[in-house]
């Protein structure tokens, strides 16, 4: 594999090409958001990266050649239907099935949500139970992995809904229905029954640049806080010359950047994981403290930014207000802290499962 375009995604050397991997797509992201775009201007890319990720390391070449060109290019987006509504982090036991009918194709039913996108996606990334959950050795088996297109038209079967939220308005995030949604025999993405290992591959890769984009907004309103606090002028003196303002500041600063080394270490890693010397579990391990370290640093930077403006950083007209309500985004998502932690617990400490 030879890497190539500007979504950082993986493509075959015959698809032209070499330099961008995970970890030049989280600079591209972290970018991004320190802009001043925040987790909306990231969102509205992010998903084209890693939810692809699976597709070039498992799909055909007939699928690679097809697909990854036209979203490398923009011509067409993609989301990724992992998330329901009734199961949340147990993955393994998500209720959407996905049941052959006589003449090979698949119809799917059931229902995803939180999908970032959908609305203008062509593509989606859709995790779906191929064989019954009592039919299975173990509950990771039975899941397969397609890329479905999403006929808004000339099929039935698909309905969406977006969701309101309270941050990252620009960017739509959904519920959608699958009622026997026709899905092609050639979309399922490598073997049936094999898609839980297969989309590790992009939840990792999901966790490497949700962490750089968390990165990004907390050096944003880092920024907008000291240049406030040096402008802000009260009692005679600025603002920032107060221990109270500048100490907070300073520490935001210091997590940040021991997020960052987190960040990229594991998006090395990510990008190194084909090789026999790193493990998927290093890497799932790397991704999974990156999210948590980066998102814990952004949300400190992003509340003490507020802060440190008294009552303007209440005020839309500073952005630190937007920036603090986005900076829930990679606490919660794409998975939450508590989650994080009972993976650590267990794979590195060797600690009992707790639930």
């Amino acid at each position: 594999m030879a890497k190539d375009g500007w979504l950082g995604i993986a493509l075959p050397v015959e698809l032209g090409g070499g330099g961008l991997g995970i970890s030049e797509a989280a600079m591209m992201m972290q970018t991004i958001t320190e802009s001043g775009a925040g987790m909306a201007g990231a969102q509205a890319i992010h998903a084209n990266v890693y939810a692809t990720q699976p597709l070039v390391k498992f799909g055909s070449p007939e699928q690679i050649q097809g697909i990854v060109p036209n979203i490398i290019s923009g011509k067409w987006r993609t989301c990724f239907g992992v998330t329901e509504p009734n199961v949340g982090l147990d993955t393994t036991q998500l209720r959407t099935v996905a049941v052959r009918d006589g003449d090979g194709a698949y119809r799917v039913t059931g229902q995803k949500i939180w999908i970032t996108c959908a609305q203008v996606a062509r593509k989606m990334i859709l995790l779906a139970r191929t064989t019954p959950l009592d039919q299975v050795r173990r509950p990771v088996d039975g899941l397969s992995l397609f890329c479905v297109d999403l006929d808004r038209q000339g099929k039935r079967g698909l309905e969406m809904r977006p969701i309101k939220k309270m941050g990252g308005r620009a960017v739509d995030a959904n519920e959608v229905w699958f009622d026997g949604y026709e899905v092609a025999a050639d979309a399922l993405i490598g073997e049936e029954g094999q898609g839980f290992r297969i989309i590790l591959h992009g939840m990792n890769a999901e966790r490497c640049l949700v962490a750089a984009e968390a990165l990004g907004l907390g050096y944003a309103a880092l920024q907008r806080a000291a240049g406030y606090g040096r402008e802000r002028v009260v009692f005679g003196r600025p603002i920032g010359q107060n221990q109270g303002v500048a100490h907070p500041l300073a520490d935001a600063y210091m997590r940040l950047e021991a997020a960052k080394l987190a960040t990229y270490h594991a998006a090395r890693l990510y990008d190194d994981g084909d090789g026999a010397a790193v493990s998927q579990s290093s890497i799932g391990v790397a991704c999974n403290s990156a999210k948590y370290l980066a998102a814990e640093a952004a949300f400190a930077a992003c509340e003490r930014a507020v802060l440190s403006h008294g009552g303007m950083g209440y005020a839309a007209e500073y952005d630190v207000e937007r920036w603090f309500r986005e900076s829930l985004v990679p606490r919660i998502a794409p998975v939450s802290r508590e989650m994080v932690l009972n993976y650590i617990s267990e794979r590195v400490l060797g600690l009992p499962k707790s639930y």
